[in-house]
């Protein structure tokens, strides 16, 4: 427990320095700044996808594939036939091994003091990661690419089942109410093993009826005043044009005729 209040103490103090170190890239790329050096700015994303790929490189070497790397994670597989007690503990082995690793090389490369800390953070018990749209054409099964930053996973969370979405459809607030609804429900059946073909069924029939157009308006807001946008016009810049007194936030359907606000609609 005492371990745990640690941890959890040390939390703010790790995102604020999190935090620092971002601007201090943003303030290294914007020309606006008198710290401007793009080779700087450059070197930091270079330097970041190279620990990432080195990292990769050094877990693949103990023989488990990485199915995606990030920003600042990577994915690892470890295959079927395992216990959740077994993963956890070949995850924190790994966060063992990469840690004394990288202080080591950049004692030896560099001699300096590996601030680097790799982190074991989750497991999931299932996972499901998007391709991106149309890179499997042409290629073969293995070449095809997980879309960044979208995926879903399932986790024990005090002996629950938890549902962890990032970037997918059920957490983007620029999505109608049914696609998220829709997702979260489909997912949540698929992980635990639960039927789904009739909730596909029932869903379908009940769009086609017009049961669920309650359910199929966009919230998105204008970035600038309406005016300013002339080549370029989104969908929420067409509707927002066909209301009496816009505000940023605009809510709209789309019908056969395009976008159309929520206010002309009812």
């Amino acid at each position: 427990e005492r371990d745990r209040a640690k941890q959890d103490n040390n939390q703010p103090l790790s995102q604020a320095v999190k935090i620092i170190m971002n601007s201090f890239y943003g303030v290294l790329g914007s020309s606006g700044c008198r710290f401007f050096n793009p080779q700087l700015a450059s070197s930091i994303t270079k330097r970041g996808h190279q620990i990432i790929q080195t990292t990769k490189e050094l877990i693949e070497k103990q023989n488990y594939p990485v199915i995606y790397g990030d920003t600042d994670s990577v994915f690892v597989l470890l295959g079927e036939g395992k216990s959740e007690d077994e993963c956890k503990a070949v995850g924190l082995q790994l966060q063992e091994y990469l840690n004394q690793w990288w202080q080591q090389h950049l004692k030896e490369e560099f001699q300096i003091k590996s601030y680097l800390e790799i982190e074991f953070e989750t497991h999931y018990l299932r996972f499901l990661m998007p391709t991106i749209r149309g890179a499997s054409r042409g290629a073969s099964r293995g070449a095809e690419k997980g879309s960044k930053k979208r995926y879903a996973g399932m986790i024990n969370k005090n002996g629950e089942h938890k549902m962890i979405f990032k970037g997918l459809e059920t957490v983007r607030t620029d999505w109608t109410p049914l696609a998220r609804e829709f997702q979260q429900e489909l997912y949540q059946r698929i992980f635990n093993n639960l039927p789904y073909i009739d909730l596909i069924k029932t869903t379908h029939d009940a769009l086609l009826n017009g049961e669920l157009n309650d359910k199929l308006t966009y919230t998105k807001r204008l970035r600038r005043p309406l005016e300013t946008y002339t080549s370029m016009q989104p969908p929420q810049v067409k509707a927002a044009k066909k209301m009496k007194t816009p505000s940023r936030k605009i809510q709209y359907v789309i019908t056969l005729n395009g976008p159309e606000p929520i206010e002309n609609i009812q």
